[in-house]
């Protein structure tokens, strides 16, 4: 009986205590950001203990008691409001606030007002809050997904997959020349001399705190755009000091199982290794080795990182950052198949079986400094190194329809390239008073790019007059059949960005409705190319000669120069040539002034428009001498006016709808305005002075969901319509070399994309067992006109294409991206387990374009499976695990369209990789 009065009255009193309390919910706003949302802001009741803080949407929610009551918000470095009120008993009121931030000092404080955009969530608010439409990953998303560098990490957004064997990425099905990259805004130099962006998978994820794609033109774009703008943020760290290493190991299966994996001795180990091109090199033989050395392909990594901060007077703080990494990868390709020069009734002039050695290394070095002068004040000066190379042997053996009909034959090219990136750029940004601020950014890069000592060697079998095999000898039917090839590549860039935004229209909220935003931004690009190749003609000395294909050194050295077995000579011809040793040049500069204006306004709480006109005058030069075309030039101005506006209409808090259309062009590269030839083994690919630009014009519409701070939902559906689209194809000529032409009046792409991101359980304490998972799908669908007419009558040379009209080459009709994900932490959240599997997906897509009554070149499907494994056992110990390209699948390429069906050209596995790291963080 007491049990029972008891327990009336304990309930008694609680439903009481629950009568006599009231409820505040609201979002707090940053009014320095525009009004976008305000995470971990404090909200509490005045002189009580009762308070909580705002989620990374803004949001809270406060039980208070009833009556007349103070709400304080407070956020470290911003302005303090309270606010009286008066609630009844079970009464639920909202309270919205703006802070902004002060000039009061803080002192022994290392906790930032910036917001970590490392994080999934605090990215996903900013795509939620944005005026723009733009997708961005971050450091965490990379690390959970065992991404290590900055190509493979696109590769994981919606409707963007990367090209087999490099750094070059497809947008939409828009391949190099459609897309752009920058760092921190500022344009960077491409390292490839084929290309117009730099190799993405350069850039090691350590460096990056997010990536930014945007896929709809803005003003602070170059105009040569259509595919995405690729935006590289590199790390600004701000807090307490540390300083970390990271070591690692890794294997490739198909580089550990073969037996015999062999490369040049020359490049070395570190990949710092220059080698020189020889002295007198016509007239005498004083040229590196050519024997491989066997190599045992285990790889590893080391490397340190660090940064802190420091008050500086009242109000500054200066915060530095230092990254240094040293990174190898062995890499294998066996059992391969190459197949070339396929007719159109499938008649095969070159089967090889094909293997592969590959031996990489990335060298990276960056450092930060930020300098917070005052609240209004700051600027950050960034400097990033990064040298790479690639120790390659490709190995070709079997039939060759002009120089090995039995089946012998045996092509060797061993190839060292070697890039250097040096990028520095320093940034500003300044407030003058609430309304008015000035941002600046200038950089100047560098880029260095060497191919010395490019080596190939073709052989075939012997026979006695009584069909013996008698050993290899060296085949010399063309000159350029066994050759050293040395190229060198330097480009630099200057580029500025100069903006100066306004704020207007201030409303009841203490928000301001419109934003003026007036700038320039120009860059002065100069690119310079040297290429020489030493053919070794076999002479009738030395044609009989049986040479071992393991020491071909035995063959090329003094004595047999002297002995006249052999002749060396350029592409140009002997040394009784004049200028023989004159090397193949170009010289490409580009410049760019660009003035834009923009105006941002919110016409509604729901609706906010961008509207921006970009103007900008370029110049392009390319000045060439080689010996297709001795001396000459191209040379075209372009005058563009660029309108673009986005529209965002808010249908909830947590849900948008966004409209976009920009009018952009494309250019024609370098290196395909040249007539330079570049031989591949098995295609030679020349330029085209003769190619000129595209005009583009882009239309996106996007629905987007954000149930959650970390789950979002969209849809997006986009279209293209270039004008004289530019196209790689194969031309009429006697070697069906590949060009690039205007290959028609007009293309079209459109297709729509789905992303979805969610939280399939939680569960714990502070939900420390956490069960997630992603999905990106793109479908893309393009068409072409393709017009052999109207190139013949703007180049000097013709195409014969096989259809009338075409998908574009690069543009898969599917792409898909899938990931889940399970965190446990414990410790208080410093031990943790994080496993990841992720799936990528591209369907075939067109290599190049079919010509003389054949199909398309088409790359097939390719999935690929990988399994990430992060962990943290303590707050300073961390170890991982990834294994990746567990399907290993086919790399396959056929060229459709022939009398018998598919022909393969290309067949190969990458095999498996597996690597084991550890962190340790002081």
């Amino acid at each position: 009986m007491k049990l029972k009065f008891l327990l009336i009255t304990l309930l008694t009193f609680v439903m009481g205590y629950a009568q006599d309390q009231a409820t505040v919910t609201g979002k707090v706003t940053d009014k320095d950001m525009g009004g976008e949302a305000l995470p971990f802001a404090s909200v509490a009741v005045k002189g009580t203990s009762i308070s909580t803080n705002t989620d990374e949407a803004g949001t809270y929610t406060l039980k208070v008691p009833a009556g007349a009551q103070t709400i304080v918000f407070t956020f470290l470095g911003y302005e303090t409001k309270e606010i009286a009120v008066t609630l009844a008993a079970g009464e639920t009121k909202t309270i919205d606030e703006v802070l902004g931030s002060t000039s009061v000092e803080l002192k022994d404080v290392v906790i930032e007002t910036t917001v970590n955009r490392q994080k999934e969530s605090t990215l996903l608010l900013e795509q939620k809050n944005a005026t723009e439409i733009k997708t961005n990953i971050g450091a965490q998303e990379l690390a959970r997904k065992g991404v290590s560098d900055v190509a493979s990490a696109v590769a994981k957004t919606s409707g963007v997959t990367k090209q087999e064997g490099s750094g070059n990425i497809y947008v939409r099905g828009m391949g190099d020349r459609y897309n752009s990259t920058t760092m921190n805004g500022l344009s960077i130099p491409s390292n490839n001399v084929e290309r117009k962006n730099i190799s993405l998978d350069i850039f090691p994820t350590q460096i990056v705190e997010y990536v930014s794609i945007d896929k709809v033109y803005n003003n602070k774009i170059y105009g040569d755009f259509a595919g995405g703008n690729v935006d590289i943020v590199s790390r600004d760290y701000k807090g307490n000091g540390f300083f970390r290493i990271d070591l690692g190991s890794n294997i490739n299966t198909n580089a550990v199982s073969e037996k015999n994996f062999r490369l040049n001795g020359a490049p070395g180990f570190s990949g710092f290794k220059n080698i020189n091109k020889p002295s007198n090199p016509l007239t005498q033989y004083n040229y590196n080795a050519l024997n491989l050395d066997k190599k045992s392909p285990y790889a590893g990594s080391i490397g340190f990182s660090g940064g802190d901060s420091y008050d500086v007077g009242e109000e500054g703080r200066i915060n530095f950052f230092a990254t240094g990494s040293f990174s190898n990868e062995y890499m294998s390709i066996t059992d391969g198949k190459s197949q070339g020069s396929v007719n159109n009734v499938g008649v095969i002039g070159n089967s090889y079986d094909y293997e592969s050695f590959n031996y990489a290394t990335n060298t990276t070095g960056m450092a930060n400094v930020g300098y917070k002068i005052d609240q209004n004040n700051k600027i950050n000066f960034n400097t990033l190194f990064i040298n790479t190379s690639s120790n390659r042997t490709d190995e070709y053996r079997g039939y060759g329809v002009d120089f090995a009909e039995d089946g012998t034959g045996i092509i060797r090219r061993e190839k060292y390239q070697k890039t250097n990136l040096f990028v520095n750029q320093l940034l500003g940004q300044h407030k003058f008073g609430e309304k008015m601020q000035l941002n600046w950014a200038a950089g100047f890069n560098t880029v260095k790019d060497n191919m010395p000592d490019r080596i190939q060697n073709k052989l075939r079998m012997s026979y006695d007059g009584a069909g013996n095999d008698l050993g290899y000898g060296i085949v010399s039917i063309s000159d350029a059949d066994n050759h050293r090839y040395f190229q060198d590549l330097t480009e630099k860039e200057a580029t500025a960005l100069v903006s100066f935004d306004y704020k207007f229209a201030k409303g009841e909220d203490e928000l301001y409705k419109g934003k003026l935003t007036a700038g320039y931004s120009g860059k002065s690009k100069k690119r310079d190319l040297e290429a020489i190749q030493y053919n070794f003609d076999v002479n009738a000395a030395g044609s009989g000669v049986i040479v071992d294909p393991n020491n071909i050194d035995a063959f090329y050295n003094a004595a047999n120069y002297a002995a006249d077995y052999f002749t060396i000579k350029t592409l140009r011809g002997t040394v009784e040539v004049p200028n023989a040793l004159r090397p193949q040049t170009y010289t490409g500069k580009l410049d760019i002034h660009a003035a834009f204006v923009t105006a941002e306004y919110k016409f509604s709480p729901k609706l906010t428009g961008v509207f921006g006109l970009r103007a900008e005058t370029l110049t392009q030069t390319v000045d060439y001498d080689t010996y297709i075309m001795p001396v000459g030039s191209t040379k075209f101005d372009k005058n563009a006016l660029l309108p673009n506006f986005q529209l965002k209409y808010a249908v909830t808090e947590n849900q948008n709808l966004r409209f976009g259309f920009s009018k952009t062009y494309t250019l024609p590269q370098f290196k395909e305005n040249a007539p330079f030839s570049y031989d591949e083994v098995n295609q030679s690919y020349v330029g085209n002075p003769h190619l000129y630009e595209s005009d583009n014009y882009n239309a996106d519409i996007k629905w987007e969901v954000f149930p959650k701070s970390d789950e979002v939902f969209s849809v997006t559906a986009f279209g293209k319509y270039i004008k004289n689209p530019i196209n790689e194809v194969t031309i009429s000529s006697s070697t069906q070399d590949i060009s690039w032409v205007n290959s028609g009046d007009w293309g079209m792409a459109a297709g729509a994309e789905l992303e979805v991101r969610k939280t399939i359980w939680n569960t714990g304490e502070n939900n420390a067992r956490k069960l997630t998972g992603g999905l990106n799908v793109s479908y893309l669908y393009t068409n072409q006109e393709l017009n052999e007419d109207k190139v013949a009558r703007e180049n000097v040379f013709q195409v014969d294409f096989t259809n009338s009209k075409s998908a574009f080459s690069g543009a898969s009709n599917w792409l898909a991206n899938a990931d889940i994900s399970y965190l446990y932490e414990w410790n208080e959240k410093a031990s943790s387990i994080n496993p990841t599997l992720a799936f990528n997906y591209f369907s075939d897509r067109i290599f190049a374009l079919g010509t003389v009554g054949r199909g398309d070149m088409v790359d097939k499907a390719v999935g690929t499976l990988d399994f990430i494994l992060r962990s943290k056992i303590n707050e300073k110990l961390g170890i991982n695990f990834a294994a990746k390209n567990l399907l290993n699948p086919n790399i396959k390429r056929v060229q459709e369209g022939t009398s018998i069906g598919d022909v393969t050209l290309i067949n190969y596995k990458k095999g498996v990789y597996f690597s084991l790291g550890a962190s340790y963080q002081f």
